[in-house]
């Protein structure tokens, strides 16, 4: 099966296009969603964010403060190494799992540091959601609120986007409406089709 990473920076409308190619017969395989599943409460892994990070990121009730340690992880980059060894081969575990179980026309994998990421190896092909800095700090903002400067940091956190654009197979420039990008959505469905039908006939 042909397998699509699908790759952006922060507010880039990776989860538009992933939905978008998932309602029109792919399968999705999201690690965001697997990043949250891994820290749920009483995993292993939040057990360890406790422990290598602190118990200020847990909530009263248990669950992961995400705002609390977005914000360390961003002003403090040993702290981010640190709940990268956390939850990165657990997530990587995972994907290799779901891929296992997948079915449709082809698969997407979304990663959002798929740069340096080894999840690259395991892919055919790989499109990156691409839009102008300035448009990505407005959406932040508007989607998690926090101040502008929060918003850079968390963009300059990830890979820039010369280096994403370097790995890119197909760009899909999400500047324009949500129509413009579900109508680019439906002819990368169409290539992907494609692709994987060559590929199975291989």
């Amino acid at each position: 099966m042909l397998k699509v990473g699908v790759t952006g920076g922060i507010a880039s409308g990776k989860t538009q296009v992933s939905d978008a190619l998932g309602a029109a017969g792919a399968s999705v395989i999201d690690t965001d969603v697997i990043a949250r599943e891994v820290v749920a409460p009483g995993s292993d892994g939040l057990k360890d964010i406790e422990t290598q990070l602190g118990r200020e990121f847990i909530t009263e009730s248990g669950t992961l403060d995400r705002t609390a340690l977005r914000a360390h992880v961003f002003e403090h980059p040993e702290a981010r190494r640190t709940l990268e060894s956390i939850t990165h081969p657990r997530i990587g575990a995972q994907v290799l799992t779901q891929l296992s179980e997948a079915s449709g026309n082809y698969v997407v994998v979304v990663v959002p540091l798929l740069a340096n990421s080894p999840l690259r190896a395991i892919l055919d092909r790989i499109l990156v959601v691409d839009c102008d800095p300035a448009l990505q700090v407005r959406r932040v903002l508007a989607r998690d609120g926090g101040s502008a400067q929060l918003a850079l940091s968390m963009i300059a956190a990830q890979a820039d986007r010369e280096s994403r654009l370097a790995i890119a197979d197909d760009v899909l420039d999400n500047s324009g409406s949500i129509e413009s990008l579900l109508e680019r959505c439906g002819t990368l469905h169409r290539f992907y089709c494609q692709l994987s039908a060559t590929t199975d006939t291989v």
